[in-house]
């Protein structure tokens, strides 16, 4: 089969354009550049050769092929010669009327069959089209920054495109050893439309003092094996970029969850555009630096000095229950874990002792370390075993009237001075706390699954909470070597309340048939880095969980936006949950 599209034609040669030029030159196709003028065209050949130089420099390219490919690109001012192409691909400035004035043009200069493609990341692909009289041969074609590293190309049709068009385009992103999805014309396309409404609200989030910089990013990279935090990601695409998007993709969707936070809009005015002018969120140590320095802190108060833990008690005899046994085990605590009957907590104890078995198998735990954490763990059928430890972790069911129950009970037997913390993952833990005598006492402690491996626990206070009981578990954290972040006791804390509003972002670009779950899984992979996909992590979490999530994040912040997906709900409904019912956004069943 002839390879599609022999002559491209790349109009506008910044560092997007000039990646996609050497791209479409390794591939042995002929490249003609086009810049604004003489002095912007040299710049551009400068930049290409500066670049492929460093290739050859690094190793990913031999020097002949460097000669070999700098021979097929030509660049120039002439907009005409993109007559030659049959594909042109625009990278100018995410300007909407710069990209209409210039698709009329080329609509004008190029013969009939010429395929016109725009590399915006987020304005509207069919306002473009509807500048030329071809739009069937016009769609989107978004390159990721670095393109020689980044696999993915969104291919983005609009209701008019040409499907065998937009399957060339796709073949030519195969050619060049990239990873087409189809995308439809919706804000922000795939990677980006999923991207930049979760950045944008955990730039809220920080703006309303809700966490730390340090403690949101920290959260996401622990809590969901991201590869960078979201604020520091805004730092280096860049703020002024951040909510240009941002104001492109709400323009197009109206939803209020793409309107940039004010604070985006602050820091441009002030000129803090994140690394590339030294400072954003994080200040650098000079523009264009990626090492972050330190700043003086705004709360110089002390912190009030955490109340000594000896003893520790766990209540549940699930998988979350015995794996913070096993943290605390083998940190050297001795520990109660506690059932609703001596079989339960055995059968829990069984199971820990299995899990410290493979740990043993796999060189991460010596025998001897497994035995001395099996002698600190006693199990018990009843809560009043629990008179004399000094903290009580909570992890039952994620049932706010089983926890009200069992704080209750648990303030008649535990010893007054002791920690109560809850692990739910979105209940209030307020209401656990106002269901004893001491709400003061009580705080969250919101591991995440599964214990042993996980880093991360949001320490999260109440209104009520005293400080002590705060640093009593932070403290904690640091003796059994887990990372804590602090929060308040709003639905989600951080975690939550960032990941599933961007879940079920995705489900509903999925049930509006903007793109397959094939193409949205694989589009966060690699735009993005994700460890996994939206639906592949919808389905190993399950769908009811993610949708009570959803539920609760609506009804605390009363955001239409946060309205659960109706397709998850229906999938709910019909017994869909995912990975443990066997279906879910997939049939796991036949795999």
């Amino acid at each position: 089969m002839e390879r599609p599209f022999p002559t491209v034609a790349v109009v506008g040669l910044g560092t997007m354009g000039a990646g996609v030029a050497v791209a479409l030159a390794r591939s042995g196709r002929r490249v003609i550049g086009v810049e604004a003028g003489p002095t912007q065209a040299l710049r551009a050949l400068d930049r290409i050769e500066a670049s492929t130089a460093r290739a050859v420099e690094r190793g990913r390219l031999e020097a002949d092929e460097r000669a070999a490919l700098l021979a097929l690109i030509e660049v120039g001012d002439d907009l005409s010669a993109a007559a030659q192409a049959d594909l042109v691909v625009e990278e100018v400035p995410e300007d909407l009327e710069l990209k209409r004035s210039l698709f009329a043009e080329l609509d004008r200069i190029c013969p009939p069959g010429t395929v016109l493609a725009t590399g915006t990341t987020a304005l509207s692909v069919t306002r473009i089209a509807a500048a030329t009289a071809r739009p069937e041969r016009v769609l989107g074609v978004h390159f990721f920054n670095p393109v020689h590293t980044m696999r993915l190309v969104e291919v983005v049709r609009t209701v008019l495109t040409d499907p065998q068009a937009a399957e060339q385009v796709a073949e030519l992103a195969r050619d060049l050893g990239k990873e087409p999805v189809a995308a439809g014309d919706r804000a922000g396309f795939i990677a980006n439309g999923l991207l930049f409404a979760y950045l944008n609200q955990a730039a809220a989030m920080f703006e309303s003092r809700y966490a730390t910089r340090e403690d949101v990013d920290a959260a996401m990279r622990l809590g969901c094996g991201l590869p960078m935090g979201p604020l520091a990601l805004l730092d280096l695409i860049g703020i002024d970029t951040a909510r240009t998007v941002l104001e492109a993709m709400h323009a197009q969707s109206g939803d209020r969850l793409h309107a940039p936070a004010p604070i985006l809009g602050q820091l441009v005015a002030a000129g803090l555009l994140g690394r590339k002018s030294g400072r954003g969120f994080y200040a650098y140590e000079a523009p264009g630096s990626s090492k972050v320095v330190a700043e003086g802190s705004a709360d110089a108060r002390p912190r009030a000095a955490g109340r000594e833990v000896r003893s520790i008690g766990v209540c549940g005899s699930g998988t979350m229950a015995t794996g913070i046994v096993e943290v605390f085990a083998k940190a050297g605590f001795p520990v109660l874990l506690a059932a609703r009957s001596q079989e339960k907590a055995e059968r829990a104890k069984a199971q820990l002792a299995r899990s410290l078995e493979r740990s043993v198998s796999r060189g991460r735990l010596s025998e001897q370390d497994r035995d001395a954490a099996l002698a600190l763990v006693t199990p018990t059928g009843s809560y009043r075993d629990l008179a004399e430890v000094d903290l009580v972790v909570e992890a039952v069911a994620e049932d706010l009237a089983v926890k009200r129950e069992l704080f209750a009970a648990l303030d008649e037997v535990v010893k007054p001075g002791a920690v109560l913390a809850t692990t739910t993952s979105s209940l209030p833990v307020v209401s656990c706390a106002t269901a004893t005598s001491r709400p003061r006492d009580v705080v969250g402690m919101h591991f995440f699954n599964p214990a042993p491996a996980m880093k991360l626990v949001e320490v999260v206070s109440t209104v009520l909470t005293a400080e002590d009981v705060t640093a009593t578990v932070l403290e904690l954290c640091a003796k059994v070597r887990k990372h804590p972040v602090e929060c308040g006791d709003r639905a989600g804390f951080i975690v939550n309340a960032l990941l599933f509003p961007y879940l079920n972002d995705a489900v509903r670009m999925l049930q509006e048939h903007y793109a397959t779950v094939d193409d949205i899984d694989t589009a966060m992979k690699l735009g993005c880095g994700y460890p996994m996909g939206p639906f592949e992590l919808l389905d190993v979490v399950g769908l009811d969980v993610s949708l009570t999530i959803e539920q609760v994040l609506h009804q605390e912040f009363r955001e239409p936006g946060l309205a659960a997906a109706p397709l998850l709900e229906h999938l709910v409904a019909a017994g869909c949950l995912g990975r443990k019912t066997g279906r879910g956004f997939r049939d796991h069943a036949r795999r």
